[in-house]
């Protein structure tokens, strides 16, 4: 078992929750030089234990591909060399981190500095970590009392400070030597080595952490820089850290932050910003008296604001001694309307603080904010001091004005990055010292080798093959692999407003979608489809089905294809058709949003056609087998399977999780179908997989036996991808994943299948690490090096792992796929398994670009964010923000979930109607 004060709060680098990496060793490696892709490695000792599969040595690194410097956002780190000792610390409940550090700050520097000498370094919440052992009671343990300042600035002798009671007990001591052994391939990634990984990075995040707004592992520097983007926020840079393990040595990981902030200055202009900046609010500048109960304030107003405030904490003019005060409600009546009981006197707030102010208040009819316990404060007299780190979501309408702060070009962000690392102030911290760590920052960032890899090959239709450049091709003079069959009936139902797509759009529309299907080898039978405008407000469910029987009655057969235009804003729309076309009726919906689809280009209905055909059973385009590590081997018959989990939203309660899994049905595994399911919300294990599995594999085998026409369709390979899974968790699903699915094939075929190998393949986007070509000529047109960059020399000490970033450059910098190696029944290499990867993400069906992530595992995420469509819109919205679910009643809302949930029609079943997810449809079509 994990140390207990690690396990009650700790949270760790390498398996306790931080991503793994590091850079290799030798000149290669290290300053801004080297050649080459690295030393020979020594494999891990024979001894030592792994979670995933263990790196073979040399065979564990890749030599494919051409060899590129490139810079990582990374800088060494020197070992400590102090003995550690480890402490539990007990602290009142639920006190934010911030205030739990004050407290041990109090206790270190005033209570007992006869103790804590050096000060230990504390992570807030339930982990101490010294470099000499403290002298405690005769168990290991002591309590003390430690007074805190009410006044959380500023002073106030007429109020006694607050006195929290702290008991720190003794856990373990932590050798350094065992850190050294780890990198070094002598020790296995065990307990005391994430502890010990754990205390190195509360050491580095003790010193900012005291001197800066923070969130778990990035703290904001308004210095750095500061933007103001209204709507009652402004933005801070910040910066992320993180201590990590590589071969024989450990690095700093330093990534740009963002932090969404309350803005600073008077609550009543904030409330004003929030009101004026929201979507539909009055322009221009607003009078406070808009939010004036006396002026006809609107119902959703306070409601709105409060939403936004509540958890604030302010500053009141009339207190005077800087206490800050939490927001907790706003009132629906202003100051003169509110009206308490002060020293047996009834008094309303306006007159109540008139008296404070020795004045009237400005605005005594606008809304008051209730703070502390029961406090009625009118908003004129708030303060909001700088620095507050807004937990909420993004506001929908702001989501734009945060990506432009948060995107770099590869460049800026690393000028940034160095640019930020003097207020790291490394080798000031007296915790880094008394750890006796070092960081080498004097010569930049790390830099390390990388392989380019040669893309794959693209068979499509007449045998013409096109070698993507970039990351990217296009579908000028091609034709599709293989073209669904001819689409004997279709329907066109718009619903946009006539007046704004009319008869010459629709003209358009069909002949662009027919002439650009003879271009790729697909055939519409008719050019003048049924065409019908209905109106959303109606039984969108109803209307799809009325359009479909005027076929009916007219052709005497039924569409194979909708064709829906919607409207800009029409996601319930969406939704709806979709529910109608995957699930009740079982057909294909296509669904085009009508501004982009008025005067389209070519290019523009290639891409719709490419879902179409998918959808409809064909194929677009298959790698080439000699480059994509033999996966349409008839000899090694492989099925390639991707899963993925999603979970409601924070403060979410009571709702599930939908877990998918996609499965290859063909040779080329170029086609999928999908299977999902619902189950206990935030449970990233997967509850059915074997279920899942097997579904898949039917799916295979009958595909392959009715459309390939193989006897005995016997997969030899099956390589399976899951995504979303934090390296905290690899053993839970190693036990869930690889070992259930061979259980799942030997299920299936009654021992048949059981010599078929497994290879089992976390893939995860949720890490900070960042590559900048060095030469210039090694960039793409973004600015970011080149799409098929792998690097597997900054990788786990013992583990099988390495980075692939399999897309071309569009904006800021690209973000590689961290691939770690859980199970390999099939031991390939690491240029096998790296190419088989690579060309796993060209075969995403809906795009001409390579995609970050192979692309069964990116079908999984669009399946799991398609969820919502399997319950009928109609019968009120389950999944909506304003259902109210009791989250004491879990497993009755899940088998409510669950009963509701409705199973995919037999032609979902057996097709790719999960083209595109809903997300990703807002910039082109659906």
């Amino acid at each position: 078992m994990p140390p207990r004060a690690a396990q009650r709060g700790g949270r760790g680098t390498g398996r306790g929750g931080t991503p793994r990496g590091g850079a290799s060793r030798g000149p290669q490696s290290a300053g801004r030089g080297g050649a080459g892709v690295g030393p020979a490695v020594i494999a891990p000792a024979s001894h030592v234990k792994t979670i995933g599969v263990k790196r073979d040595g040399t065979l564990g690194f890749g030599q494919a591909g051409r060899v590129i410097q490139v810079q990582v956002n990374a800088f060494e780190a020197s070992l400590p060399e102090s003995t550690i000792h480890h402490y539990d610390v007990v602290t009142p409940d639920a006190l934010p981190a911030r205030v739990n550090l004050a407290i041990i700050k109090t206790l270190q520097a005033d209570v007992a500095p006869h103790i804590f000498t050096p000060r230990g370094a504390y992570d807030g919440r339930k982990n101490l970590f010294c470099t000499t052992q403290l002298r405690l009671g005769p168990n290991g343990d002591e309590g003390f009392d430690v007074p805190l300042a009410q006044t959380n600035g500023g002073t106030n002798p007429t109020q006694a400070p607050r006195v929290f009671k702290v008991k720190l007990t003794y856990v373990a001591t932590i050798n350094p030597e065992l850190l050294r052994r780890f990198i070094n391939g002598q020790q296995s990634h065990d307990d005391e080595a994430t502890t010990a990984i754990t205390a190195c990075n509360v050491a580095l995040r003790m010193e900012p952490n005291l001197n800066f707004p923070f969130n778990t592992r990035s703290f904001f520097i308004e210095q750095l820089e500061r933007k103001n983007i209204g709507g009652g926020i402004e933005l801070w840079r910040g910066l992320f850290q993180s201590l990590r393990p590589t071969y024989e040595k450990m690095f700093v990981n330093v990534d740009i932050a963002t932090g969404m902030m309350y803005k600073r200055g008077p609550l009543l202009d904030l409330c004003l910003e929030i009101i004026r900046d929201a979507p539909g609010g009055p322009t221009g500048n607003i009078n406070p008296l808009l939010l004036s109960s006396d002026h006809g304030l609107p119902a959703h107003i306070p409601l709105q604001i409060e939403r936004f405030i509540k958890g604030v904490q302010v500053v009141v003019e009339t207190t005077g001694n800087g206490k800050k005060r939490v927001v907790r409600s706003v009132t629906k009546v202003g100051a003169h309307k509110l009206t308490f009981d002060h020293n047996g006197t009834q008094m309303t707030v306006a007159q109540y603080f008139n008296q404070r102010l020795g004045r009237p208040l400005r605005y005594p009819t606008v809304l008051c904010v209730e703070v502390g316990r029961n406090a009625l404060v009118p908003l004129e007299v708030c303060m909001v001091p700088p620095g507050q780190i807004m937990r909420k979501q993004i506001p929908a309408h702001k989501t734009k004005d945060v990506l432009a702060f948060s995107t770099k070009k590869p460049e800026e962000r690393f000028r940034i990055i160095e640019q930020g690392i003097q207020y790291l102030n490394y080798g000031q911290s007296e915790y880094i010292r008394s750890f006796g760590m070092g960081i080498k920052t004097a010569n930049g960032p790390m830099v390390v080798p990388g392989r380019v890899l040669n893309p794959p090959k693209l068979h499509y239709g007449n045998k013409l093959q096109v070698t993507p450049r970039d990351g990217s091709w296009n579908m000028a003079g091609k034709k599709l692999y293989k073209p669904c069959g001819v689409i004997k009936e279709w329907v066109i139902v718009v619903y946009e407003n006539p007046r704004r797509f009319r008869q010459e759009q629709v003209d358009g529309l069909v002949h662009g979608l027919v002439a650009e299907a003879n271009n790729l080898g697909m055939k519409f039978e008719h050019k003048e489809p049924v065409l019908v405008f209905e109106n959303g407000n109606g039984n969108v469910g109803a209307q799809l089905k009325a359009a479909g029987q005027r076929v009916f009655q007219t052709k005497r057969v039924p569409p194979t294809l909708f064709v829906v235009v919607l409207p800009e804003g029409g996601d319930e729309i969406y939704t709806r058709v979709k529910h109608f076309g995957d699930f009740t009726q079982g057909v294909a919906t296509q669904c085009l949003k009508s501004g982009k689809c008025s005067g389209a280009r070519a290019q523009y209905w290639a891409n719709v056609l490419l879902k179409i055909n998918v959808k409809l059973g064909g194929i677009n385009s298959i790698p080439d087998p000699s480059l994509a590590s033999s996966l349409a081997d008839p000899a090694k018959a492989t099925v390639v399977m991707g899963a993925d989990v999603i979970h409601p939203a924070p403060g979410a309660e009571g709702r599930p999780s939908f877990t998918a899994l996609v499965s290859s049905v063909d040779l080329n595994c170029s086609k999928y179908v999908a299977t999902d399911r619902v189950q206990e919300g935030r449970q990233e294990i997967i509850a059915d997989m074997k279920e899942m599995v097997i579904s898949g594999l039917q799916n295979y085998i009958g595909y392959r036996k009715a459309v390939e026409r193989v006897a005995n369709p016997k997969p030899q390979r099956l390589i399976f991808f899951r995504d979303g899974v934090s390296e905290g968790q690899f053993s839970q699903v190693i036990e869930s994943g690889p070992f259930s699915t061979i259980f799942a094939l030997v299920a299936l075929a009654e021992g048949d299948m059981a010599d078929c190998k497994v290879t089992f393949v976390v893939v995860g986007k949720r890490h900070h690490l960042r590559f900048n070509a060095i030469n210039p000529g090694d960039r793409d047109r973004s600015g970011n090096a080149p799409a098929g960059l792998v690097v597997d020399r900054i990788g786990h000490p013992v583990e099988f792992d390495f980075y692939l970033q399999s897309q071309g450059g569009l904006l800021g910098t690209s973000r590689s796929s961290h691939y770690s190696v859980l199970h390999d029944d099939n031991k390939f290499t690491a240029d096998a398994l790296q190419a088989l990867s690579f060309s796993l993400c060209h075969v995403y069906a809906r795009a001409t670009r390579s995609v970050s992530i192979p692309a069964p595992v990116y079908y999984a995420d669009i399946v799991c964010a398609r969820a919502k469509t399997h319950y009928n819109p109609e019968h009120g919205g389950m999944l909506s923000d304003s259902a109210s679910l009791s989250s004491g009643q879990a497993a009755s809302n899940l088998a409510t979930f669950q009963q509701h949930f409705a199973r995919p029609s037999a032609y979902a079943q057996k097709n790719m109607y999960f083209s595109v997810s809903p997300v990703r449809c807002s910039a082109d079509s659906c």
